[in-house]
């Protein structure tokens, strides 16, 4: 069993966002730790860019904290130019909000995905499709409300799957039933699947599926040159 942050680092680029979920994790952060003055009014931090000239590669997560369709157009052009400029990484972003950003890049080091938490927001992937035009998608299912059912998976490179932790009252649990069917509907694809170290309980650690696609395993087999 792995945890996902040891394979994929988080950079905070913007801390804060605007759309309010009830089990934000990232804003509970913020407020204990102080990192921002309002959560709920996204800053951008480019002084943090200097993190990507580092020569030894790394899969990063530049949303962790913020939902990509809050980002201005002045730090996604801050941003992509540095991402040019330092193709030795893999960078991912997420959103809740695909319908609200038009976006294009050829960059092939640049991964886009949307989450979706319950069968209402499957929509989300098509949007995600139709809104930012890129070389790789994404799509992750957590926590889920309740069972997604199918799926078009058609234009996705890769999907993890996990559920809600922490202690909030009321928090949603994933169903080994709902895991596994998105599992096999991304297999019939031929998508790798990662499933998350919080499942572990639900399913079994030694039932966990934890793929990851080529790109990123060719950071990974670059890393342990570094470590010699």
């Amino acid at each position: 069993m792995v945890c996902i942050k040891d394979l994929i680092q988080n950079m905070n680029l913007v801390i804060g966002c605007t759309i309010g979920c009830s089990y934000c994790y990232a804003r509970n952060n913020v407020r204990r730790y102080h990192m921002t003055k309002d959560f709920a009014k996204p800053e951008f931090f480019p002084a943090k860019l200097r993190l990507m000239a580092k020569a030894r590669p790394q899969n990063f997560l530049l949303t962790g904290m913020s939902d990509f369709s809050d980002w201005q157009e002045s730090w996604r052009d801050q941003v992509f130019s540095k991402m040019e400029q330092n193709l030795q990484h893999q960078y991912l972003f997420l959103t809740k909000r695909p319908e609200a950003i038009q976006f294009s890049t050829e960059l092939d080091n640049a991964w886009f995905g949307v989450t979706v938490t319950s069968s209402r927001e499957k929509d989300r992937i098509r949007r995600l499709i139709e809104n930012i035009r890129g070389r790789h998608y994404h799509v992750t299912f957590e926590p889920m409300f309740d069972d997604i059912g199918p799926v078009d998976l058609s234009s996705i490179n890769w999907i993890v799957i996990g559920t809600e932790t922490g202690r909030r009252k009321g928090k949603a649990v994933s169903q080994s039933e709902w895991i596994w069917s998105l599992t096999e509907q991304a297999h019939a694809f031929h998508i790798p699947v990662f499933m998350k170290e919080d499942l572990a309980p639900i399913i079994g650690a030694d039932n966990l599926v934890q793929e990851l696609p080529e790109a990123f395993e060719q950071v990974l087999e670059e890393q342990k040159k570094w470590k010699r």
